[in-house]
């Protein structure tokens, strides 16, 4: 008996872990800054602003649009403990732990969700403006028995 073996694998365009990480690290920083109130406050916005329009822009030439999905999440895991920190740093100890709960579970909805539409666009016209793959190879390549 002859046997036969089945490789499949699908590789990824390009990888945005570095990127992502990068991105998600200066939104808890902008995030941080906004909440706190210290250092000036139009700057960090516009910073968190520009971050996400790199980001988008990376994720949409290297057509990863998936990754905007995701995005949220991983901002929300970098930012929760800064932005609870910033709430009791603005609003005092025990307040600022309520305030800095509310923020990190039913306040996160709407910064990843403005996260996640920033995002999102600008991907979208990036890839869009880039035009379609041109992989010109077949999806599946098939080998029979006989190695043709």
């Amino acid at each position: 008996m002859s046997g036969m073996v089945f490789q499949v694998r699908e590789r990824a365009r390009g990888n945005v872990t570095t990127p992502m990480m990068l991105w998600a690290v200066v939104m808890a920083v902008v995030i941080f800054i906004r909440e706190a109130h210290r250092g000036p406050q139009t700057g960090a916005l516009w910073a968190g602003v520009i971050a996400t329009a790199l980001l988008g822009i990376y994720l949409g030439w290297r057509r990863r649009g998936a990754a905007v999905f995701i995005a949220p999440i991983v901002s929300w895991l970098f930012a929760w403990l800064p932005l609870w920190i910033a709430a009791m740093i603005h609003d005092g100890f025990i307040k600022g732990l309520f305030v800095g709960l509310f923020l990190v579970t039913i306040g996160w909805i709407g910064i990843g969700f403005l996260e996640f539409f920033g995002l999102g666009i600008v991907t979208f016209v990036v890839r869009s403006f880039r035009g379609s793959s041109n992989s010109s190879g077949p999806d599946v390549i098939i080998f029979g028995p006989d190695g043709r």
